[in-house]
């Protein structure tokens, strides 16, 4: 693959002790490639350092989430694939070409999976543990790593989705799924994850929640079924256990079997129609 065909996006917020020497390491480990910085309203020198070191800076006047950060630096983009990495000096620039080597056998997306000892704590990684498994149930493929910051993208793929992506710190939940839900390959490629240089802008609760929700979103965004076909199944077996218990009992069918039966039939149709919309959201237009 080309070098001159990459650019690298660092998202920064207040990553003024880290992004000179992140810069510079990717400067180093691809001279031709364009880094851009965007810097997130950030009070400290993040800009100056970043710009000092040799890389494009896109200013946000006021934070506007990492997730806006993300697509701030792809519109800024000139390369046919964007890495995106933090600016906190987690990940090894060194790892970069394991990724393209990804795209270069044909992939669309290349994820960097952080393995074991790589997690800021024990919660955080088993939160990431349980994301990936109902990641993996909602899209049918296997997602060894969801909310990972370190990725090398097509272009032209990863902009077709930048009206999904949320401003906030889910921008990698919500591209992986949608491309897996697209029909894009996606590959992932082991790494280590060293401790960030700075203090986190992440909170374990406040934003593992959002993790979820986000899932769920997307979840029924791109495979309705997958929400809507079980809670219609429950609401089936309520429905024949309550049947049951009063026949045995009363003899009688009640009318909170008629609700839970045909409350089932509603939900499992809304989560076909819905399936059959998200499916018109991925008609090729070409």
């Amino acid at each position: 693959m080309q070098k001159n065909t990459i650019s690298v996006v660092l998202p920064a917020k207040n990553e003024a002790a880290a992004i000179g020497s992140v810069v510079r390491g990717i400067a180093a480990t691809i001279p031709e490639a364009q880094v851009i910085v965007v810097n997130d309203g950030s009070d400290d020198d993040t800009a100056a350092l970043a710009q000092a070191a040799g890389a494009q800076v896109v200013t946000h006047a006021y934070s506007k989430g990492n997730g806006a950060a993300i697509k701030s630096g792809a519109r800024a983009a000139l390369g046919e694939v964007i890495v995106f990495m933090d600016a906190d000096g987690q990940h090894d620039p060194a790892d970069i070409h394991r990724l393209l080597e990804q795209l270069a056998a044909g992939h669309d997306m290349a994820v960097g999976a952080r393995q074991k000892g790589s997690q800021a704590s024990v919660g955080r990684g088993l939160a990431n543990g349980l994301y990936n498994r109902l990641a993996s149930w909602m899209t049918g493929h296997r997602v060894e790593d969801l909310t990972s910051g370190f990725r090398a993208v097509r272009a032209a793929r990863f902009r077709e989705f930048l009206y999904l992506l949320p401003n906030g710190f889910s921008y990698p939940t919500t591209s992986t799924m949608a491309f897996l839900r697209a029909g894009y390959s996606v590959a992932y490629v082991p790494i280590h994850a060293s401790r960030r240089i700075g203090r986190s802008h992440i909170r374990l609760l406040r934003d593992g929640a959002r993790f979820l929700l986000i899932i769920f979103k997307i979840g029924t965004l791109f495979s309705p079924l997958k929400i809507f076909a079980p809670i219609a199944v429950v609401m089936f077996m309520l429905a024949s256990g309550w049947y049951g218990w009063t026949w045995w009992h009363d003899g009688r069918f009640t009318n909170m079997s008629v609700l839970l039966y045909s409350g089932g039939v509603m939900v499992f149709l809304m989560g076909l129609i819905s399936e059959q919309i998200t499916a018109l959201m991925y008609k090729d237009s070409k």
